[in-house]
């Protein structure tokens, strides 16, 4: 029994762990990144934010896995029984000893799969208000400069083009190249967006491409492109497919447009019809203000072959006539006015003559002031005998000293003496 095993070497020996990892090396080095088709089953969101199912077919399947990190870019909700496309590689977990398919990118296959998303997405980004009209930034009326983000080898930049020279030649147009269909185009889109509004120096901005397939044109209902369309600081019209398409894009956008040749219609006025309506403007302003004037001829003319006109002298001679009397009569009363106020002025002139202090002295009275300090003397009682006094007459004035002092009496009768 033992020569049966003579010929094993410790080198052929694996150990469980090392064949595991042999199979792991081997399969996940071989198989590179693939589309994966098939139908889910077995779906379950796991509390940690793990999606886990199966893809099958009709023959066969296999365990599958998209962890958390990557779930949050899934544009529609994956359900038992969708068909799908799953963009992945094969995993070993070589301590349990089996392998899955890890899931980077999941979409639907087929065309039902394709417009449950689309309703999907468009549900849910209603219900955030993406699409209400309170957003909606309105469309410059003559932009100077307009960003278009497209492919630049398709029709719809060639279509663009043509609208936009013809009808308004000398706007600037800026072309951001993206890819519109197939793997990474939503990013490419989304970012072209984004650089647009941090260049920030055009004034609306065209994204879309040309009709196509539902498929063809998936890159513009994806969530990416829509947010990206979303904060766009800069108005941005949508221009995809063809007049019966609708895309997500359609909804969020400020403006949108059935085809690209109907955006580039939209986001810039028709040079011809401008001149054409300036022509027909200031054809109508001539004519308005050739009305105007004859209008005012005919009123002058009116004017001055009217009764009114034709006896302005005689108005004008009546109304100089009028000033001169007004003129006289100001006159003559300021005369008067004049008149009673000297004769006022005299009155009050004679009246102060009257009060005056020298008008008393005229009748023969005399004021006495002390020498000491010139203060009046009103009483006798305010002098003593001997004190020295001033004696001021109508005409000039006296020194006299006081011999004596009389009774009051005695000075009523001096008083009525003098009278």
């Amino acid at each position: 029994m033992f020569d049966e095993f003579s010929d094993i070497t410790g080198d052929a020996i694996y150990t469980v762990s090392q064949l595991n990892q042999e199979i792991k090396m081997l399969l996940e080095t071989t198989i590179p990144t693939i589309w994966l088709e098939g139908e889910i089953s077995n779906l379950k969101f796991h509390s940690s934010g793990h999606v886990y199912f199966s893809l099958k077919d009709k023959d066969s399947q296999i365990p599958a896995v998209m962890w958390r990190s990557r779930k949050a870019n899934l544009v529609f909700t994956p359900q038992d029984g969708m068909k799908v496309l799953a963009l992945g590689r094969v995993a070993v977990f070589h301590k349990r000893g089996y392998y899955q398919f890890d899931v980077m990118k999941l979409r639907p296959a087929g065309v039902g799969e394709l417009q449950m998303a689309f309703e999907q997405l468009k549900k849910k980004l209603s219900s955030e208000g993406l699409f209400d009209q309170t957003h909606k930034k309105m469309i410059p009326r003559f932009p100077r400069r307009i960003g278009i983000v497209t492919s630049p080898t398709g029709a719809a930049i060639r279509d663009l083009y043509q609208v936009l020279n013809r009808r308004f030649p000398g706007v600037e147009i800026v072309l951001y190249p993206v890819k519109v269909q197939g793997e990474g185009a939503a990013e490419e889109i989304a970012q072209g967006i984004d650089l647009f509004n941090e260049y920030g120096k055009v004034d609306v901005l065209i994204v879309g491409r040309g009709g196509g397939s539902l498929e063809d044109l998936w890159a513009f209902n994806e969530e990416a492109v829509a947010r990206a369309i979303f904060r766009s600081r800069i108005p941005v019209i949508s221009a995809v497919g063809h007049e019966i398409d609708f895309t997500i894009s359609d909804f969020v956008a400020d403006l949108r447009a059935p085809t690209p040749s109907a955006a580039a219609e939209l986001a810039v006025p028709d040079r011809e019809e401008l001149l054409n309506r300036i022509h027909h403007l200031r054809q109508r302003m001539q004519q308005t203000s050739l009305r105007r004037l004859q209008f005012e001829r005919d009123r002058l003319s009116r004017l001055v072959g009217s009764y009114s006109f034709r006896r302005a002298p005689d108005l004008l001679r009546e109304h100089k006539l009028r000033l001169d009397d007004l003129l006289n009569s100001m006159e003559r009363g300021m005369v008067h006015r004049i008149s009673m106020l000297k004769n006022r002025m005299l009155s009050l002139e004679q009246r102060l003559q009257t009060l005056s202090p020298m008008h008393v002295l005229k009748r023969g009275y005399a004021i006495c002031q002390k020498s000491n300090g010139g203060k009046i003397v009103r009483k006798s009682e305010e002098i003593s005998p001997g004190e020295a006094v001033k004696l001021l007459f109508h005409r000039g004035g006296a020194a006299a000293v006081i011999e004596a002092i009389q009774e009051k009496n005695s000075l009523e009768k001096i008083s009525q003496e003098s009278k």
